[in-house]
Order: structure tokens, then C-alpha cells, then sequence
């Protein structure tokens, strides 16, 4: 009976590791005392995106008479079925190696590292000092083709997707990507972000509210998402508790016949 003892320990030590907790499952937890509305008062200012090589932007003039700056802006209509990404592809400005855009009559301007609000002040300026003057209103736009990134590992859907808002967070684009499949490991979400001076790896703890005050609860453009698995999955469990279980009591029961046959 001693071997019955020792596979019925065996067993409740490999039932034990299979399981995988509700804490491990849920997102956001207070994972200490707080108040019930202590979530409105979290800090959420996060520092603007910063423009890399490689990135795409669309760029728009207005002035009062708009014939005078029909020449800065790319005619989009022509193809009315493209995507927003498409056209900008085809009519935006892409940032290029040495991190400056070329722009109609303007020429090149160096925009690597700068925010979206200095690049519409610093064409604007542009425009006003060369072209045209205070009384011509002009008014400068631009915008990033919506935040494209991208997830692979645990996940419902990987590969890369496209939002077209202007901020979201990293739940937004977890939620569009199918959600973190059971197996993987919300407690350690990876995101590897460009930055002017390269790409930096970043972890976030999506299952502790205090998430929401990371610097990376909010996607950037071109970030990479990774969902790890937890070890359940490298045991080769942990994806259907039901069926797990089964097979280890089916398993249990097995040896421990043979073990009494013995």
C-alpha cells in the first residue's frame, strides 16, 4: 500500500501544478487595501510619442483661402477605396534614414524625436516665414496613420493591427487582439518600444491595478506586445482544467492497479 501512497502523492503534487489560480487569471487587482474609487484618482499624464524612423505621417495645410496651400497637401481622393494606412502610404510622408520628411516647395525638415505638436508648429512657422504671412491663417495638421503594433505569444490573434484613435491602452489592444489566452502569463506582459536612441524591453503586471500608472499601460506606435506562457503550459496543462484532470486521475487509477497487481 505504500506504492499506492507515493502515485496518490505523485498525483495531488501534478494536480496541484496544473491548476492555474484566479489570481493569475485576473486582471487589474487591488492588491492592497484601497478605496472602491481610488481608481479616479490615479495619475494618468503620459509622456507624447516621440517621431521614429521609418514612421508615416499625414500632414495637412488650411488656410482662409485654401487654393493657396493646395500644393502642400497630398490629393488622397484619387483613391477612394484605400484604407486610411494605404493612403497615407501611398500620400503621407515617411520618415526617413537620416530621420527628416520631404515636403512639396518646402523641402526637407528634420523631425526625428520631435512630437506631432512640434512638427505642426515648426512647419507652420515654416510656411509663415517663407510663403505667407500672419493675415493667411494658416493652420497645420498631422497625424500618425491611427497606432499600429503588434502581439504574438499568447494571445487569441497575433500579428499586426491598427487602431485608429489617437491614445489607447495596452487593455485596448489586448482586447482587440482576441484577449491573453489562459496559459499565458498576465503578471509579466513584455512590451519592446522604439525610441530615438533604439528599441528598449519593458514588463507591466496587468494582474496589479497599479498598472494604470506604468508608463507602458498605454500603447505606443510600433510597440511589441508578448504574452509568455506560464509553466503550466510547458508541462503540457493547464489549457483545459477539465480534461487535465481527467487524465491524471485516469492516469492515477491505472498505476495504482498495476501497482496493487504487483
Amino acid at each position: 500500500m505504500s506504492q499506492v501512497k507515493i502515485l496518490l502523492v505523485v498525483i495531488g503534487f501534478m494536480l496541484f501544478h496544473s491548476c492555474i489560480g484566479t489570481k493569475k487569471l485576473t486582471y487589474l487587482q487591488e492588491k492592497e487595501s484601497k478605496e472602491v474609487d481610488s481608481i479616479a484618482r490615479i495619475h494618468m499624464a503620459q509622456e507624447p510619442y516621440r517621431v521614429q524612423i521609418n514612421d508615416m505621417l499625414s500632414i495637412r495645410v488650411k488656410a482662409l483661402d485654401q487654393n493657396l496651400v493646395n500644393a502642400f497637401n497630398p490629393i488622397s481622393e484619387a483613391n477612394l477605396d484605400a484604407t486610411t494606412e494605404e493612403k497615407v502610404y501611398f500620400d503621407g510622408f515617411t520618415v526617413d534614414r537620416k530621420g527628416e520628411i520631404k515636403i512639396p516647395i518646402l523641402g526637407k525638415i528634420k523631425v526625428l524625436g520631435m512630437t506631432l505638436k512640434d512638427i505642426e508648429q515648426t512647419i507652420e512657422q515654416e510656411l509663415l516665414d517663407k510663403y505667407f504671412k500672419e493675415t493667411s491663417n494658416i493652420f497645420v495638421t498631422v497625424k500618425l496613420p491611427g497606432i499600429p503594433y503588434t502581439t504574438i505569444g499568447e494571445f487569441g490573434n497575433t500579428g499586426s493591427q491598427v487602431i485608429y484613435k489617437e491614445r489607447i491602452t495596452i487593455m485596448e489592444a489586448i482586447a482587440n487582439s482576441g484577449d491573453i489566452q489562459i496559459t499565458g502569463d498576465r503578471s509579466n506582459i513584455i512590451v519592446v518600444r522604439q525610441y530615438p536612441s533604439g528599441v528598449k524591453r519593458h514588463s507591466i503586471d496587468l494582474t496589479d491595478l497599479d498598472a494604470i500608472n506604468s508608463p507602458y499601460y498605454y500603447v505606443k506606435p510600433n510597440d511589441l506586445i508578448i504574452a509568455n506562457p506560464l509553466p503550466q503550459k510547458s508541462l503540457g496543462v493547464g489549457t483545459n482544467a477539465f480534461g487535465t484532470i481527467t487524465s491524471l486521475i485516469s492516469l492515477g487509477l491505472t498505476l495504482t492497479i498495476i501497482a496493487i497487481r504487483l
